[in-house]
């Protein structure tokens, strides 16, 4: 993602980039790790990504948004509020409410956190993403203090009954974020 944007020039085309992780606990630039309260097995991985630390791991899917916020127009928080609106959007597809939160970035059903953000910046372009819990095995965000918060519960669909086919989330997911970043066009 960094050669990429490093590499980027005033036409690039803005990506979007969806894998699921092996198991991995990642910190980010303001992370402590003093969040981490058990990583047992699972590996720890700084990142270049702002926030604290979270979990990573198959039934997860992470959208990694390389995109152009000076050609934009955009600021940093308005492409958090757009990654917001975009789950927020897929989750009512589902027929479940999902809502953000100014003091903790991410999208929560019932205060339980569903999704997460964090982003990077570097020369006005934009790359990580959200993370988007679909049927996660949720025991690992017991070993940490999700994005800094103790107590912070996360869930998932799997987690709140919510019968899905895993392709076609991340299919609503992603026509959610491109509508959102307004990427119809400059999408391959």
């Amino acid at each position: 993602m960094r050669a990429f944007t490093d590499a980027r020039g005033s036409a690039s085309q803005n990506e979007l980039w969806v894998v699921e992780h092996p198991s991995v606990y990642t910190l980010g630039q303001s992370g402590k790790r003093e969040h981490i309260l058990n990583a047992a097995a699972i590996p720890v991985v700084e990142s270049d990504r702002g926030g604290q630390v979270t979990y990573h791991g198959p039934g997860q899917i992470v959208v990694y948004t390389l995109f152009d916020l000076r050609r934009a127009g955009l600021g940093i928080r308005d492409m958090v509020i757009r990654l917001e609106n975009a789950v927020i959007a897929t989750l009512s597809d589902l027929g479940v409410d999902g809502s953000g939160r100014r003091d903790a970035p991410g999208v929560y059903v019932d205060d339980a956190k569903i999704a997460a953000l964090g982003l990077r910046v570097r020369r006005g372009c934009a790359y990580h993403g959200l993370s988007f819990n679909i049927d996660i095995d949720l025991e690992p965000f017991k070993g940490i203090n999700p994005c800094g918060y103790a107590g912070m519960e996360v869930t998932s669909l799997q987690k709140l009954g919510i019968e899905h086919n895993k392709a076609a989330v991340v299919e609503s997911l992603l026509q959610a974020v491109t509508y959102q970043l307004e990427l119809a066009d400059t999408l391959p």
